[in-house]
């Protein structure tokens, strides 16, 4: 992979959110020629200019994917894209629908379309689980994202380009996920909000979700969507493990600490699925991944593959991880800072 990406020259849309910052530092190890960051968030981007002054190859560029020659004009001469730019927030994309349209579908044509100009070599584009049998704004319109990127494969004539997505579960630690979100309640007023004690998700961490970005540029032949194998967490159980967590840290007794159901926010949904059982007929599946192939192409060939197996792949359908299992994926994504004993 370091050979991969040596002396090429990168373009990161949404370049500082949390997975655009995850690519930047995993880029950097493989010695690009340049590396672009383009977003909208200026604060962010000083905040990022501060933490990596000591290299000379990252360019800062202001910019909104809604804007069609910014996206040109920041893909010149570039050889590969990472399109992670997204609204991502469920209850926001509910309440403005049309911005979530905006950003997350004419933005992905627009990034289409101007690296199809550029004769960009590969662009991979970020999707989500909740992308499948959509109930909210947010879903459908990656879905839609989705569909755009394969349907640029099979259309993009003698252009050289290849598209191809990755579909993300809940990236822990991430902006707008629970944990920071769970203690923060704790601290300020010792009782954690729940939607529903049952519901279910699919998680991944930070490092595993640019890890299988950057294999899905290095793996993609055109129109594929991957989907990196992930453990399923049961919301109750990460609030409880939270509670006892934090309230070790703040010395004071778990009982202090409650746990109120609030119910489904507009468009939620108890569980997820990594994709549905007619994808599943045609997917292939790896050690780590899934491979959906582009429906309207011929499938490729790759190392160590197998048919996957036909089936539902819910999270209600997925025995949840154990205690242990899940203080182990907190310590790797580096939201808790000692292990903590449980009875």
């Amino acid at each position: 992979m370091h050979n991969f990406f040596n002396g090429k020259k990168i373009l990161i849309i949404g370049g500082t959110g949390t997975i655009g910052t995850g690519l930047l530092n995993h880029l950097l190890s493989c010695n690009p020629a340049v590396i672009r960051i383009f977003s909208r968030d200026e604060y962010k981007q000083f905040n990022l200019q501060q933490k990596y002054s000591e290299y000379s190859n990252i360019r800062y560029l202001i910019g909104d994917v809604r804007d069609y020659q910014r996206v040109v004009r920041a893909m010149e001469d570039i050889d590969y894209v990472f399109h992670v730019a997204a609204m991502k927030h469920v209850p926001a994309c509910e309440y403005n629908p049309f911005e979530a349209v905006q950003t997350n579908i004419i933005g992905t044509q627009n990034v289409i379309q101007a690296s199809l100009e550029c004769g960009v070599s590969k662009v991979i584009f970020t999707s989500t689980d909740k992308a499948i049998a959509p109930t909210n704004t947010y879903g459908a319109s990656k879905l839609m994202a989705e569909r755009l990127i394969s349907a640029a494969q099979y259309q993009a004539g003698t252009k050289k380009t290849t598209f191809a997505a990755v579909r993300f579960g809940n990236v822990m630690g991430s902006r707008g996920s629970v944990i920071p979100l769970f203690k923060k309640q704790i601290f300020d007023n010792q009782k954690i909000t729940l939607t529903c004690k049952d519901m279910s998700r699919f998680m991944m961490t930070i490092k595993q979700a640019t890890e299988l970005t950057m294999k899905a540029m290095l793996l993609s032949n055109g129109g594929e969507i991957f989907v990196l194998k992930m453990p399923v967490i049961r919301l109750y159980d990460l609030a409880d493990y939270i509670i006892k967590h934090e309230a070790a840290k703040i010395n004071v007794s778990t009982d202090c600490i409650k746990i109120e159901e609030i119910g489904l926010r507009p468009g939620e949904k108890m569980y997820e699925e990594l994709m549905t059982v007619e994808e599943a007929k045609h997917a292939l599946e790896t050690e780590d991944m899934f491979i959906i192939p582009n429906a309207f192409m011929k499938p490729h060939q790759y190392e160590g593959a197998r048919r996957a197996k036909v089936r539902s792949y819910s999270s209600h359908d997925v025995t949840p991880v154990n205690y242990e299992q899940l203080e182990n994926l907190l310590l790797q994504a580096g939201l808790i800072d000692s292990l903590l004993e449980l009875t």
